[in-house]
């Protein structure tokens, strides 16, 4: 199958990327490179063996897009293309809704232009909001909309509300929404990972960074919470599993709109990530406790049955793999894929 990765480059979409070309598919990657790098795109080559073909096209321009894939063909699409900073998102709100939805409205046209009937699209835990029972792992039906805490959950929320209007209007389109819990880790190979632009927004990227010496320490953001070791918990999923699930989605064929968890099901708290992490590089984590964070949850765990029944896809990995793995990456790349990438004053 020839598959459209939109925002192919990113972090998640380099690793569906080698994933999609190990499996023996071709790959199209779209990509503004807004928060990726081009060198991206040589690293799957070495990992692969393979080429991408890669167009450099912002996809929330439409008129741009639409010129772009003019003369591409393609069976398939996975939308991964987006702003993704939950902070920034709440300090820029309108440039989240209109860069996300954009792009996910183009896309859909592009789609029904071309009569492509497959689209994967790439969401977040974050649209479930507060959960109405943090002691159990949240499964797709829990309520989606309400106690959304910033934009950028706001906005893969619409999006997916945008996919399900849509395919009622053209019922051909075969639409699976994957929810993320919080990938971490890298590809073995450690020629890819995660290399955020500016202060990391999640949690592995940022110690590795203090790991690595880029960054003086870690901020705990919360030690009183309800848990074991007073520290949030979440799902942390390796990203090469959610990969595999994303293959698993383009090669599971069902009408209609389609809703799955890609997590592991098992929750870890912060202080078990840096006491992992310590382990897995040899190198020292420090931290401090700060403030807790305003609408930040105490528990939050993906219940993935559905995936894992439906599907037939289920992680393997562990987050000690996670953390070897992204120290691999780290310490190997250690200004990650090189010039952009230097951490913000």
């Amino acid at each position: 199958m020839r598959v459209l990765l939109t925002g192919g480059a990113g972090y998640i979409g380099s690793h569906v990327a080698v994933t999609l070309l190990e499996a023996g598919h071709e790959v199209v990657v779209l990509d503004n490179f807004s928060n990726s790098h081009p060198a991206v795109i040589e690293r799957i080559a070495q990992i692969t063996g393979k080429q991408v073909s890669l167009i450099e096209a912002n996809l929330a321009d439409k008129a741009e897009a639409e010129q772009a894939l003019q003369n591409v063909d393609f069976e398939a699409a996975i939308h991964f293309a987006g702003l993704k900073a939950v902070g920034e998102s709440v300090e820029q709100p309108t440039r989240y809704y209109r860069e996300n939805l954009s792009a996910t409205l183009n896309l859909l046209d592009i789609l029904k232009a071309k009569d492509v009937r497959k689209l994967i699209f790439s969401s977040s835990a974050t649209v479930y909001g507060e959960p109405e029972d943090a002691s159990v792992g949240l499964d797709e039906n829990h309520q989606v909309g309400v106690g959304i805490t910033n934009p950028y959950g706001w906005s893969k929320a619409m999006s997916e509300q945008i996919i399900t209007d849509a395919q009622t209007a053209w019922p051909e389109l075969q639409a699976t929404i994957l929810r993320y819990f919080n990938p971490v880790g890298a590809h073995a190979s450690g020629l890819i990972g995660e290399d955020p632009f500016g202060i990391p927004n999640n949690l592995m990227p940022f110690v590795s960074q203090v790991a690595i010496g880029r960054r003086e320490k870690l901020y705990v953001f919360g030690d009183s919470y309800p848990t074991p070791d007073g520290t949030g918990i979440r799902d942390y999923i390796h990203v090469v599993d959610l990969a595999a699930g994303h293959m698993a989605a383009l090669e599971h064929s069902t009408p209609g709109v389609s809703v799955y968890n890609l997590g592991s099901g098992t929750g870890h708290s912060v202080l078990e990530v840096v006491a992992a992490y310590a382990e897995a590089s040899g190198q020292a984590v420090p931290y401090v406790i700060a403030e807790p964070r305003a609408g930040d949850l105490a528990k939050l765990v993906a219940n993935p049955s559905k995936a894992n029944r439906e599907l037939r896809w289920q992680t393997r990995l562990t987050l000690a793999d996670a953390c070897r793995d992204s120290w691999r990456w780290q310490s190997q790349n250690p200004d990650g894929f090189g010039a952009g990438s230097s951490p913000e004053a």
